[in-house]
């Protein structure tokens, strides 16, 4: 890390730019202007570093000036709860864009540690919340910033080792999945790692619905042997997103709570979840005013109705998705920015198109004014690329979802620890 900050200085001097925090230093600012945690106090160290930046010796200050400087709005649109008004508090691991964030904080949770090693998401994420994320959990470095005490665990690990198109592609490549896989696959364990060392009292984790069948149940197996072993309580269940936007989108859930300090008879029921029943379409996320660069062009419409075509010969369900505005897309996805071929709006007297971002965005529940939300001032900020934010969003979870399930978990683990204090 310290090579990275001496090269970032090097460059910024060279197109004589102001030298900012590094990664590591931002997250560092970030997470003590907004929780004042002890765990955090390295930051401290940055008033003199970093005094050319503000005029006064004030980490605020220098914090609203980092923003100024990344072209930031001054007023987080997302800051959370105020410090000792919070219902709970949670850490946000693989954190993407922050949905479990969002759907937390709208439940009355603060956020206390955040984690996402992509430097794209990094940026959406700081624009909307006002904490920059730590970077790789598996870091030492970057465990050793966890707050000592925290409520809930939140996680949507990353699911590639275990997708059926995970899988599928890792086999034709001849690599490994699951478990095997170096990079990825054993991320649960740093999981596993961080509720023996903090022991949260309760753990809300999110993956793909094929996790439970992969490798013939034997990784999810692994799975729920290890959080049962760590003395949590183990539920699962598989929800499709559906219920609160106009999106198929199967995905498992899994809750546990800490037996040592609750008990063993303790246990999460998903049945008591609220699912609303009402139909969505997709034509309540749409705009009316879309730029002509999201029309597919004659060459890429022309090839991906041939391909359609060919798989349909062969008795193949591939093909592309042109949506009934008046029900659900297809699960949108990380390739998302490539073709558009999952989900593609009919035009009239013209070739379909792909969702603007701020579609993808409410496809997936996020507040964009003014398609879903009329306050402007709360609607998601998006900093990135159309690329980049296809990728995000194709990577993120159905946050009304999250806040449904969190809302259950949050009102039974009140009860729990009120029943517990008044033994």
């Amino acid at each position: 890390m310290q090579e990275k900050a001496v090269a970032n200085t090097l460059k910024a001097r060279k197109k004589n730019l102001p030298i900012l925090p590094d990664e590591f230093e931002l997250a560092l600012l970030t997470h003590y202007h907004s929780t004042k945690d002890v765990v955090y106090s390295d930051a401290l160290s940055l008033h003199e570093k970093y005094a050319h930046l503000a005029t006064k010796n004030n980490l605020d200050i220098l914090y609203e000036k980092i923003r100024e400087i990344k072209d930031l709005t001054p007023i987080v649109p997302f800051p959370g709860p105020r410090q000792d008004y919070e219902k709970f508090t949670f850490i946000d691991l693989f954190a993407g864009i922050g949905g479990f964030r969002m759907a937390l904080q709208n439940l009355g949770g603060k956020c206390v540690f955040t984690s996402e090693w992509d430097k794209y998401s990094q940026k959406t994420y700081f624009a909307n919340y006002g904490d920059y994320p730590f970077g790789d959990i598996t870091q030492n470095e970057v465990k050793a910033h966890i707050p000592k005490h925290f409520d809930i665990l939140c996680g949507g690990f990353p699911c590639q080792p275990f997708s059926l198109a995970g899988v599928s592609k890792k086999n034709s490549l001849g690599r490994s999945h699951g478990f095997e896989d170096e990079k990825q696959g054993n991320l649960f364990f740093h999981i596993a790692e961080i509720l023996q060392t903090h022991r949260p009292k309760v753990f809300f984790l999110e993956n793909v619905k094929n996790l439970i069948s992969h490798d013939k149940g034997n990784t999810f197996k692994v799975i729920q042997e290890t959080l049962e072993g760590l003395r949590y309580s183990f539920d699962k269940k598989v929800i499709d997103g559906r219920h609160f936007v106009p999106q198929h989108r199967e995905r498992t859930f899994m809750i546990g709570f800490d037996k040592d300090f609750f008990g063993d008879d303790v246990r999460f029921d998903f049945d008591k979840i609220e699912l609303p029943e009402t139909q969505q379409a997709i034509r309540s996320i749409l705009q009316t005013d879309v730029s002509e660069k999201y029309t597919l062009s004659d060459h890429l419409w022309n090839y991906l109705t041939e391909y359609a075509r060919k798989h349909r010969e062969k008795g193949n369900g591939f093909g592309f998705g042109l949506v009934d505005l008046d029900g659900v897309s297809r699960t949108i996805s990380a390739r998302y920015h490539k073709d558009g071929a999952e989900i593609l709006i009919p035009q009239r007297e013209k070739n379909p198109r792909r969702l603007t971002p701020q579609e993808a965005a409410a496809l997936q529940g996020y507040p964009i004014w003014p398609i879903n939300t009329n306050n402007k001032n709360n609607s998601l900020v998006i900093p990135v690329s159309d690329t980049q934010a296809y990728r995000q969003f194709g990577n993120s979870v159905v946050m009304p979802l999250i806040q449904a399930i969190g809302k259950e978990l949050t009102i039974q683990l009140k009860y729990l620890i009120d029943a517990r204090k008044a033994v």
